[in-house]
């Protein structure tokens, strides 16, 4: 089983798919009946939602005996995802809903969802796309739900254990850098112990797109944001930061390996890399690194005009002159708007 299939939903497969007795499940984890029992309730009434529904059907075709792995697919279904594809597209996608306002809007018979921020002004901005199969995992999860999950399109939104989710990912993953041992795998099943804490602050972004100047007019933008949102998109689109740690200057004086990440990254990833390598190459040094970490590695201004040794206050001048340089780079190549 999949490390990233919730226990709930584990037990609810081998029970009502396979006819595996509560009792003989309850032995397996040693907890009570009545616990088991409990879960697969609780993941029936949870059917009523599509993605769910959709999750199970396919772990159902995939996994003939979810609990102890015995026994064949049909060879028809379509593979599970890996756990650390399943952890990359996990931070990805939650890192965009735990901001203000974003939601995840999946439509009816469409293969990719999207995730909406609507901006201090209303109007609605995509900021990720996201596969059906990545949705199913999220919702399976309770990392996500919805009001109105039957809608023809439903608007889902980031839950409380989908923040301890994102908590516990990124805590793993800074560990894993900081002792160089692999960081451990996304998981579904539920444990006792506390979430590590981890900073989830918003996009400096998403802040300074808030703030008005003195004549009333917003500090940075919609053009603006949407430029540092490409640049965002195609960063993790690219997995740049899982290549290159915490060396930048790689990146910045385009000296990174433009070829296939490891892993059997495809063309788009590839592409993706290149985008941003450009882009930043175009700001130069100083720009570069402010746009790089403000707008893909979602540093703070302070922490950034520390790193730098800029004067307090300063960065965000900074980040509003790389953006505007930003901005003038994808107009010259055609478009500044999102991928996909």
């Amino acid at each position: 089983m999949p490390p990233w299939v919730p226990a709930a939903a584990a037990h609810y497969l081998a029970h009502v798919e396979r006819g595996t007795p509560i009792r003989a499940l309850a032995r397996r984890v040693d907890v009570h009946a009545s616990t088991v029992l409990r879960q697969v309730r609780r993941v029936e009434r949870r059917r009523d939602d599509p993605l769910v529904d959709a999750a199970l059907k396919r772990l159902s075709a995939a996994l003939p005996d979810p609990v102890d792995g015995s026994g064949g697919g049909s060879g028809t279904s379509a593979p599970l995802p890996a756990a650390e594809t399943v952890e990359d597209e996990t931070i990805r996608v939650l890192r965009r809903l735990v901001e203000p306002g974003a939601v995840l809007a999946v439509a009816r018979d469409m293969e990719m969802a999207v995730v909406v921020r609507e901006s201090a002004g209303g109007a609605a901005d995509r900021t990720a796309l996201v596969a059906r199969e990545s949705a199913q995992v999220l919702a399976l999860n309770e990392w996500i739900e919805s009001d109105e999950p039957a809608a023809r399109i439903a608007r889902y939104r980031i839950t409380g254990a989908g923040r301890t989710a994102l908590r516990e990912l990124i805590a793993g993953r800074e560990n894993a850098r900081a002792t160089g041992e692999p960081a451990p795998a996304v998981t579904g099943r539920r444990t006792a112990r506390p979430a590590p804490r981890a900073a989830l602050a918003e996009s400096p972004l998403a802040g300074l797109a808030r703030r008005r100047d003195r004549d009333g007019r917003p500090f940075l933008p919609r053009e603006l944001v949407a430029a540092g949102e490409r640049l965002r998109e195609d960063f993790e689109l690219g997995q740049v930061g899982e290549r290159l740690g915490q060396s930048w200057d790689g990146l910045l004086t385009g000296r990174v390996d433009g070829g296939a990440a490891a892993g059997g990254q495809g063309a788009s990833s590839a592409a993706a890399r290149e985008r941003v390598e450009a882009a930043l190459a175009d700001l130069g040094p100083g720009l570069g690194d402010v746009a790089l970490r403000c707008c893909c590695l979602l540093e703070g201004l302070e922490e950034t005009e520390r790193r730098m040794g800029w004067s307090a206050r300063s960065g965000k001048i900074v980040l509003r002159i790389a953006l505007q340089r930003l901005r003038r780079h994808y107009d010259e190549q055609g478009s500044c708007a999102m991928i996909g």
